[in-house]
């Protein structure tokens, strides 16, 4: 399956990065390239991109996508959380720029071997690498009731977070759950019909609670947030792309946490599309861009 990712944002993204020809990018997920080639377009001639990402496919797919810009890009398969650390192996000191989209890819939504869609059967996985040993699976089948409920509550906002947990403990009792599919019938069944009658999907917010555990996306995010003054050279910028409010609220008090002092707030409140690109991209509608720059000297005493 060709990877398919449409760049959310993209005019936006480009303009508050504001990229020159020399700068050093990183973008932390990249993906099937399409952010970075933009980004690569303007930065030439002399400027270098550093794209991060956990999926080995993604990784293939931008490769191909990005061909035409040769030693300009450097692809590092790896958690956008050790960015510091790889800045430091390649002698760089600082970034002028660095975009984080971190949304899931149509490819990985649209595969169904990956497991992240409710939408379409396929194994419990949910794995950004497959690499990587915790699967949607083991979660279900292995955590305790307590557990279950609290990430569903907690990384789903899911009202339904505790009947939703004891569900899945009955039903393993009789076999393991191994399908998105079964998984998806015992949330539509733990959910009382009034609920499902109106809202997202019944398995929305359950199936991005197991998502964000697997992957620690949370966790990911702090780690490289509270680096932003060791990453960003005196002026450098960053935008975040963010798809539900939990990711939006650490970006939020970050920059917050961070301003006037070390970031200047560049948006103010967050940038959503247009109704043409929702039009255009469904998965748009739920985008929120927050972007900063790194004050050209600290200020001290504000």
């Amino acid at each position: 399956m060709e990877f398919q990712h449409e760049p959310v944002l993209l005019p936006q993204v480009v303009e508050f990065l504001d990229p020159k020809p020399g700068e050093v990018f990183a973008d932390g997920t990249v993906g099937g390239g399409g952010h970075a080639f933009a980004l690569l377009e303007r930065l030439l001639p002399g400027g270098l991109l550093l794209g991060l990402d956990r999926d080995e496919e993604a990784l293939a797919a931008a490769a191909w996508r990005l061909r035409p810009f040769g030693a300009a890009v450097k692809l590092v398969r790896a958690s956008f959380s050790r960015l510091p650390d790889l800045l430091a192996q390649e002698g760089l000191e600082g970034i002028d720029g660095l975009l984080l989209d971190l949304g899931v890819s149509s490819y990985q939504l649209e595969n169904p071997e990956r497991g992240f869609s409710y939408q379409v059967d396929g194994p419990l996985d949910m794995r950004m690498s497959r690499e990587e040993g915790l699967t949607a699976a083991d979660i279900v089948n292995t955590w305790p009731e307590e557990e279950l409920a609290r990430i569903i509550r907690e990384y789903g906002e899911e009202r339904w977070a505790f009947r939703i947990a004891r569900f899945i403990i009955r039903a393993r009792r009789r076999g393991p759950i191994t399908s998105t599919g079964e998984l998806v019938e015992i949330i539509k069944d733990a959910i009382p019909a009034r609920a499902r009658r109106s809202g997202p999907h019944p398995a929305k917010r359950t199936f991005q609670a197991l998502r964000i555990a697997i992957n620690d996306e949370l966790g990911e995010l702090q780690r490289l947030l509270s680096r932003l003054p060791k990453v960003l050279r005196p002026g450098g910028r960053v935008a975040v792309i963010s798809f539900h409010s939990l990711e939006d609220r650490l970006v939020k008090e970050a920059f917050k946490s961070l301003s006037p002092q070390v970031l200047e707030i560049l948006t103010p409140k967050p940038v959503v599309a247009a109704p043409e690109e929702i039009a255009r991209n469904p998965r748009a509608r739920s985008a929120k861009l927050r972007a900063a720059r790194r004050v050209l000297k600290e200020r001290v005493g504000e």
